[in-house]
C-alpha cells in the first residue's frame, strides 16, 4: 500500500514538470494522438466480421431488426438504416435498457431505443444534454486562454438540469488568482463555444483501462487523481473519455452525439470559489437549449439571469429532472428550471 502511494505521488510530480514544459496546443495534441492511438488498437480487436442482431425499440419501430457489425457498427450506424429524422434527432440510445453514446460500438446483438429530446419522458437525454454542455464549456475553456496562461480542467460536476445551469470547474494559472472576467469575455467564450456547435463536432466515446487512461493524462494531476477514483468505481476498473476536435475529456455517463445538437448556448458567468489543492477554485456557468427548443428573448433573459447565480453542488445530487420544453412564462416555471 506505501509503495502504490509513493509510485502515484512520484508519478504526480513528474506530470507536474513535464506539462510545465509542454503548451497548451501541445498538450491537446499529444492527449488526441494517445485518444486515436487506442482507439485503432481497440478497433483492431474484431479484425473479422461478425454479424449481430439489433432489434430497435420505439414509436412506430417496433420490432425492426437490422443485422449489423459486432465491434463497428454504432446507434448512429443504425440510424442510416431509417431515415433522416433518426439520424439527425437521435441524441442518445439505451442498449438493453443502459445508457449508450451513438458512436459507441456495438458489442452484441441487443434490443436498441434511440432517444431525442421529444420524447414523452426526455429526462436521461435532458441530463446527458446538460452534461455535454458542461464538457463543451470545458473545451472553451481549455483553449480560451491561449498558451499565456495554464487551465486545469477539474472534474466535471454532475449538476441536474433543475439547477439552472450547467458547470464547469477549473483552476487558472495563479498569475490570474485576481482576475474577474468581464461581459466581454463572457461574450468571447460563447462566441467560441457556438462556433464548435457550428461544425457540428462529435463527442467520439472510448472506454479505456485506467492505465492507459493515466498515460492519456499525464500531465494533470487532478485528471489523475479523478482517473483513479473513477476506476476504483468501476466494475471492470475502465474509464469513460471522450474527444471533440482535438480536446480530450473524462465523463462518468454518456454524452450526446455532438456538438451539432445545441440550439442555444451561453456563457453567463464565473465565480470564484475559494483556495483548493490545485489552487484557486472558478465555476464558469452557462446556459442552453438543444435543437428544436427555443426560448422567446424575454425568457431566455430571465432563464440567463436565474443561471448567472452560483450554483451550490450538495455531496449527493439527484440527477432526476423534468423534461425540456419549449414553452416558459414569467408565471409558470421556465424550461430550465
Amino acid at each position: 500500500m506505501l509503495m502504490s502511494v509513493c509510485q502515484m505521488l512520484q508519478r504526480r510530480l513528474v506530470s507536474s514538470a513535464a506539462a510545465a514544459r509542454l503548451s497548451s496546443a501541445e498538450l491537446r495534441s499529444h492527449r488526441s494522438a494517445l485518444f486515436s492511438k487506442e482507439q485503432a488498437r481497440q478497433r483492431s480487436l474484431y479484425p473479422r466480421t461478425e454479424k449481430i442482431e439489433v432489434t430497435v425499440q420505439g414509436p412506430g419501430l417496433q420490432g425492426t431488426l437490422l443485422v449489423m457489425n459486432r465491434g463497428a457498427s454504432t446507434p448512429y450506424s443504425c440510424t442510416r438504416h431509417l431515415t433522416e429524422w433518426h439520424m439527425k434527432s437521435s441524441a442518445l440510445a439505451l442498449v438493453d435498457g443502459q445508457p449508450w453514446h451513438m458512436h459507441r460500438p456495438l458489442t452484441r446483438s441487443c434490443d436498441l431505443t434511440l432517444l431525442t429530446f421529444k420524447d414523452e419522458d426526455p429526462r436521461i437525454v435532458n441530463q446527458a444534454y446538460w452534461r455535454s454542455c458542461a464538457a463543451l464549456l470545458g473545451h472553451v475553456l481549455d483553449g480560451a486562454f491561449k498558451d499565456d496562461f495554464s487551465v486545469e480542467l477539474l472534474k466535471l460536476p454532475e449538476v441536474p438540469v433543475t439547477a439552472g445551469a450547467f458547470c464547469c470547474d477549473l483552476v487558472l494559472d495563479s498569475r490570474l488568482d485576481s482576475w474577474t472576467p468581464s461581459e466581454e469575455n463572457l461574450r468571447s467564450f460563447t462566441r467560441d463555444a457556438l462556433q464548435m456547435v457550428q461544425k457540428d463536432l462529435a463527442w467520439e466515446p472510448l472506454e479505456v483501462s485506467s492505465s492507459v487512461a493515466l498515460e492519456i493524462f499525464s500531465h494533470s494531476r487532478c485528471k489523475q487523481e479523478e482517473i483513479e477514483e473513477r476506476a476504483a468505481q468501476s466494475q471492470n476498473g475502465t474509464v469513460s473519455l471522450y474527444r471533440c476536435g482535438d480536446h480530450v475529456t473524462v465523463s462518468g455517463d454518456p454524452l450526446v452525439s455532438s456538438t451539432g445538437l445545441v440550439s442555444q448556448y451561453e456563457v453567463v458567468s464565473v465565480h470564484t470559489l475559494g483556495e483548493s489543492e490545485w489552487g484557486v477554485r472558478r465555476r464558469a456557468q452557462g446556459l442552453s437549449l438543444p435543437l428544436n427548443l427555443t426560448a422567446h428573448h424575454k425568457a431566455w433573459k430571465m432563464l440567463r439571469k436565474r443561471a448567472e447565480r452560483l450554483v451550490e453542488i450538495p455531496s449527493s445530487s439527484s440527477t432526476e429532472t423534468p423534461p425540456l420544453t419549449a414553452e416558459a412564462t414569467p408565471t409558470s416555471p421556465p424550461p430550465l428550471q
